[in-house]
């Protein structure tokens, strides 16, 4: 086992132990000889008499606290064998014992729940897993567009490059598995412009019988750290009524309509979400809605009925994040205000408790086409509170870092936790 390297006789750490232990003892005489010198020439309030047991015999005292340093030894050993034994137990299983560890601290972290799709959801995962593996990823199945589209149209399977990403990105040995799920060949008419990690979901389909199946056993295959589901498995499709009064049918074609988004639409309408991501929201202590594309990657999943009635239902905190800027063809010029405007036309009252905002703003080239959203007093207006931190990834000032969104979304959710928020029963939804 990987633990046992530590013990080899090269590392040497027998000497530096009693070295450590050495140093301690020292610190303590050290301690103990400043304390009596002060027990002896220091005048103090009678109370302290009291508080330091003097009136109990130094027999009884000295007793007293062996007793007390027995007890925390005793736990500490405990807690720390207890804590080895189970990374070492991962560790003979493949996984590395740092990792192993690492994943005991995580798991006891908050159920957070991130509905969305595309580059956002992905970025989101990536921070988040860091401080929590009890992640749960609810993800949009409209596109088709790409790789993904064809392979929808062409064998019937739901989109699988959201999904892709979300797996690269919770994905324990990341930086390589990454570029192997991001890799596309380039030649040949039938595998050109495919991306692996879409084939191989498709290939776990085929073997599993059932596309949610697949996804289950590639998590696992890959040691993805929390679960990735789809927001509905019907077969829908994303349409948008522009401004001008024209209507477009597909997500990858909503970006070219040549006038201002409405609204947009799914087709069939209402379709029944999938029950596992029901389930996650209402036992959820934290829920993320973006950041993504807003018509193409966060609507798509509100459009699901139920899972919007869940949202307005959990006992979790629910949190809006827009985007760092505006996308081209899309969300061109929009400011706060018009994305939670967006959001009220298509699902009325927003189900969220807080919005967070980038407040770090940056000079953006005017080539790029974008505008950066930043905080805006009308956007109060909404019955949110609106949020302003610096989450902006400054290598790419048109997204989010992934660790600064995540520690501030954590620390917002330590800051309004229960009893702020209802309890939840047993079902997970709020107890009447």
């Amino acid at each position: 086992m990987e633990f046992q390297k530590w013990l080899t006789p090269g590392l040497r750490v027998k000497r530096w132990l009693v070295l450590l232990g050495l140093g301690i003892t020292l610190l303590a005489l050290g301690l103990a000889y400043s304390l009596v010198d002060l027990y002896r020439t220091l005048t103090v309030p009678e109370f302290v008499y009291y508080l330091t047991l003097q009136f109990v015999p130094r027999s009884g005292r000295a007793a007293l606290f062996a007793l007390l340093g027995s007890a925390c030894v005793v736990g500490g050993v405990i807690g720390l064998n207890r804590s080895l034994l189970s990374a070492a137990a991962r560790a003979a299983s493949g996984t590395p014992i740092v990792d192993a560890l690492h994943r005991r601290r995580t798991e006891r972290g908050p159920r957070v729940v991130a509905i969305g799709g595309g580059t956002g959801l992905s970025t989101l995962l990536r921070g988040l897993k860091v401080y929590t593996s009890n992640l749960t990823a609810i993800v949009t199945v409209a596109d088709d567009g790409g790789s993904s589209g064809q392979l929808r149209r062409q064998l019937g399977v739901p989109p699988p490059g959201d999904f892709r990403q979300c797996i690269a990105a919770l994905a324990e040995a990341e930086p390589l598995m990454t570029q192997l799920l991001e890799y596309r060949f380039q030649e040949g008419a039938s595998l050109g412009g495919h991306a692996f990690g879409n084939l191989l979901l498709v290939a776990m389909q085929r073997i599993t019988g059932s596309f949610e199946e697949g996804l289950r056993e590639s998590s696992r295959v890959l040691n993805v750290r929390g679960r990735i589901l789809p927001a509905t498995l019907m077969d829908v499709t994303l349409s948008a009524e522009l401004v001008n009064a024209e209507v477009i049918h597909g997500e990858s074609a909503l970006p070219h309509g040549g006038a201002a988004i409405e609204r947009v639409f799914l087709a069939p309408a209402a379709p029944p979400a999938y029950p596992e991501a029901l389930d996650a929201i209402h036992d959820a202590d934290l829920v993320v809605i973006g950041p993504g594309s807003l018509y193409t990657s966060v609507l798509p999943n509100l459009l699901v009925p139920e899972l919007t009635e869940a949202l307005r239902t959990t006992g979790a905190l629910r949190v809006y994040v827009t985007n760092v800027a505006s996308q081209p063809g899309e969300t061109d010029g929009y400011t706060l205000k018009d994305y939670l405007a967006a959001l009220q036309r298509h699902v009325g009252e927003l189900p969220f408790d807080y919005v967070l905002v980038n407040s770090h703003l940056v000079a953006l080239p005017v080539a790029w086409g974008v505008t950066q959203v930043g905080p805006e007093a009308a956007a109060e207006g909404y019955g949110v509170p609106v949020v302003a931190v610096d989450v902006l990834d400054l290598s790419r000032p048109t997204r989010h870092d992934p660790r600064q969104l995540a520690e501030r979304l954590l620390a917002l959710y330590q800051h309004s936790r229960p009893p702020r928020f209802a309890r939840r029963n047993g079902n997970g939804r709020l107890a009447v």
